[in-house]
């Protein structure tokens, strides 16, 4: 019925229903447009202080200082804030992101005072500052500050110029969905419009905010947020904007990752992200920004073959501590925990949030890994849809039982005395209740079946018009029962995909591959499987070569027939 009433494949319109996309806005998930969907930034609490504070800075040129998160998110918005001041012909912009083991999280009073006897006479923080009363405090006479962040907030905001986040207990814009680099977005929108209205660009051309969002778009994938609304339109505009290939930074990067074909969220999140993360995880904190701001290719690529470096490196170090967190997650589980929270000594600070995410993939459970040093935990969580771990550790850390912890839904970050460990957990298994009623390893939700002659290229092509995937909008996942393999091999750097030549009881045939396959049981029984029947599940996906498009599927899991 809904494909009758678009004119669009039964497909299309089969997944789109099952995602409660109905006739009303299905137009503007297939074809999202910021026209349409971006919202005025003055809903936003805070917002017409910051924008007009900004629009300031510029008009008198003054010296600002961004101070940005070292994620991908932090990264994205502190490039998005510098280049933008700097376009509005704003010639005194530096940045400043902390050192994840000197410093810790956010803004530091240290920090926060070389800034200001830099000459920073604005202060933009993103990506981090709500909960940073004490650490703003030291600009107070000194600089004015202004805060552009998504985290939850809990009691006021600091005694700052402005604080500007959807999350804020105050704030009732219903944009609690966007990551900083959105929020950033917003703020440079709304400086445009003062600017604008002040006459600022009547001897000046405005900058075109559009060629910044391929940002915007790289730090909603790698944040995890809802791609829906506005956020589907940003990731859509932004992805188009990558493929251009005008930021010497990113396409430095994609050059080293191997990318190929058109960019998708699936690169954002697998290819570029990890590599701009690495830098803040175990090495210089500052090189992703750097590398967005890149002028050209000769200052981009170095930076970019470094990144790719060192995150082979931080892969090495999350191996070590893989393996241990695992088997106490595991333990944990026997034992009833509805929330993973484990440990070990030494452990890397820098690797603790991907192992929390192994660890939410591999148990379907909320999951805490923290490193203990000098008698400290300090560690990073992920949390599952429905279980908001953010709020989980506000409310900790309003009992005093954290030294420092914050976040959001879906992940967070905190540190304690280890010997409160334990009673953090019992916390978080009391505030997240509902996480010892989910199916340990998760479910696989199918959209449907699909034999190998059906799985077309065509039928791919329609899928993808579903795109871009990711939180809130998860790429369809299909079955293909009864299927043989008749080849498998291993291929990509270190063997660490596998690689299968699938054979339908139709005569169909399909190409396959298995990312993340090093070792385990999926990797064992794909390629023991040889001329055994297997049932698979997984993506199918138009694959693009030299101007030949064929269909592919990406495995997700098998069993024996």
């Amino acid at each position: 019925m809904l494909a009758q009433r678009l004119d669009i494949p039964e497909l299309v319109g089969r997944l789109l229903a099952a995602r409660g996309i109905g006739p009303d806005t299905a137009g503007d998930f297939l074809a999202p447009k910021l026209r349409a969907l971006l919202p005025d930034p003055a809903i936003l609490r805070d917002m017409d202080e910051a924008a007009a504070r900004i629009a300031e800075a510029v008009r008198r040129d003054e010296a600002v200082a961004v101070f940005a998160d070292y994620d991908v998110d932090g990264a994205c918005s502190g490039a998005l804030m510098v280049q933008g001041l700097r376009d509005l012909g704003c010639g005194q912009v530096s940045h400043y992101v902390p050192d994840r083991l000197r410093e810790g999280y956010g803004p530091n009073a240290p920090a926060i005072a070389s800034l200001c006897d830099a000459g920073a006479r604005l202060i933009i923080c993103v990506d981090c500052g709500i909960a940073a009363h004490a650490a703003l405090a030291a600009a107070q006479g000194r600089a004015d500050v202004v805060v552009l962040d998504h985290h939850k907030a809990e009691g006021a905001p600091p005694p700052v110029l402005a604080a500007v986040n959807p999350n804020r207990l105050d704030c009732h814009s219903g944009l609690g969905h966007l990551c900083a680099a959105g929020v950033a977005f917003l703020a440079l929108v709304a400086t445009h419009r003062v600017l604008r209205q002040s006459g600022y660009f009547a001897k000046r051309p405005a900058p075109d905010l559009l060629d910044m969002l391929d940002m915007v778009a790289l730090a909603s994938v790698c944040d995890v947020v809802p791609l829906l609304g506005v956020n589907r339109a940003l990731v859509a505009q932004g992805l188009r904007v990558l493929a251009r290939g005008n930021r010497p930074g990113l396409a430095a990067l994609m050059a080293v990752a191997a990318v190929k074909g058109e960019p998708s969220a699936y690169t954002m999140g697998f290819a570029l992200g990890p590599r701009i993360n690495a830098g803040g995880r175990i090495a210089e904190p500052d090189l992703g920004l750097r590398l967005l701001l890149a002028a050209d290719s000769v200052e981009a690529t170095p930076m970019a073959e470094r990144l790719d470096a060192v995150n082979r490196q931080r892969q090495e170090v999350e191996a070590s501590v893989l393996q241990d967190a695992l088997d106490q997650g595991a333990a944990q589980l026997a034992r009833g925990h509805g929330v993973l929270l484990v440990h070990g000594q030494g452990w890397h600070p820098g690797v603790v949030g991907i192992v929390a995410s192994r660890l939410k993939e591999k148990f379907n459970r909320p999951s805490l890994v923290a490193g203990v040093s000098d008698g400290v935990a300090k560690g990073s969580g992920r949390s599952v849809t429905g279980l908001d771990l953010g709020a989980a550790v506000l409310y900790a850390r309003a009992k005093e039982m954290l030294l420092t912890g914050g976040g959001h839904a879906m992940a967070a970050g905190f540190s304690c005395a280890a010997e409160r460990l334990e009673e953090f957990h019992a916390v978080l298994n009391e505030r997240l209740a509902g996480a010892a009623a989910l199916p340990p390893g998760g479910e696989l939700l199918l959209d449907g079946s699909l034999t190998l002659r059906g799985a077309t290229v065509e039928m791919a092509g329609q899928i993808e018009r579903l795109a871009p995937f990711g939180a809130g909008n998860e790429e369809p996942l299909f079955a293909l029962p009864r299927v043989r393999v008749v080849k498998a091999d291993r291929v990509g750097r270190e063997g660490s995909v596998v690689r299968a030549f699938l054979e339908g009881e139709d005569g169909g045939r399909l190409k396959a591959v298995c990312f993340r396959a090093k070792d385990g049981p999926l990797a064992e029984l794909l390629l023991g499987a040889r001329g055994v029947g297997l049932h698979l599940v997984g993506h199918l996906r138009a694959e693009r070569w030299q101007d030949q498009v064929s269909a592919g599927f990406q495995i997700i899991d098998a069993a024996r027939v």
